[in-house]
């Protein structure tokens, strides 16, 4: 599936502060991202990743700070971005492809699910239920869900995590193909995602 190019986007957060359980995770912080550009997030477990991945999804409000689209602050975000966390958030007892065809009507665009399996590699466990699949396909079929709806800004927890080496190069060549189509990723990861032009963000 090659993704139509996106328009020339920008992604940033502005004097952005997050507070957890009274507990201030991170303050002041800045970053921009612009189209075919990936900003991987760094720190110890505990410093406030994965609540920035959900900050910037609308998930949770920030304490201070704002995010923008193009440098206007977000209102609606679900037009432009994808975020899968690091739990896979599909239903057992539904097929791979019954779940990817809940997401892809719950963001409009149900005709798109046998690309997406093919894309995701797929095809062959579309029919199967997710509670027989492994760890590793149950990951890669969280995955796919980004391929159903194109959107420019994907927000990754963990993408590769339960990814052997085969899967992980497949992970690499589809965020590759995303940022050649002008798209974004900011992505909390512990291990490496072989992106040519990632930059690093480091969470104190």
């Amino acid at each position: 599936m090659t993704a139509a190019p996106f328009p020339e986007s920008s992604f940033s957060a502005h004097r952005l502060a997050c507070r957890r359980g009274g507990r201030a995770l991170f303050n002041e912080l800045d970053f921009e991202i612009r189209s075919g550009g990936a900003l991987l997030l760094r720190g110890r477990n505990g410093a406030g990743k994965t609540s920035l991945l959900r900050l910037a999804a609308g998930l949770l409000r920030p304490a201070a700070g704002h995010f923008a689209w193009n440098g206007a602050a977000i209102e609606e975000y679900g037009a432009h971005t994808h975020f899968v966390g690091h739990e896979n958030a599909l239903k057992p007892v539904l097929t791979v492809r019954e779940n990817l065809a809940f997401w892809a009507r719950l963001n409009g665009s149900a005709d798109s699910v046998d690309g997406a399996l093919e894309a995701a590699e797929l095809t062959r466990i579309a029919d199967i239920p997710v509670r027989f699949l492994s760890e590793g396909q149950r990951r890669r079929t969280a995955l796919a869900r980004p391929l159903t709806t194109p959107r420019p800004l994907w927000l990754l927890d963990e993408p590769n995590a339960s990814l052997d080496t085969a899967a992980s190069a497949w992970l690499t060549g589809v965020l590759e193909g995303h940022l050649a189509a002008g798209g974004l990723i900011l992505a909390a990861t512990h291990r490496a995602l072989g992106l040519t032009a990632a930059r690093e963000l480091a969470l104190p």
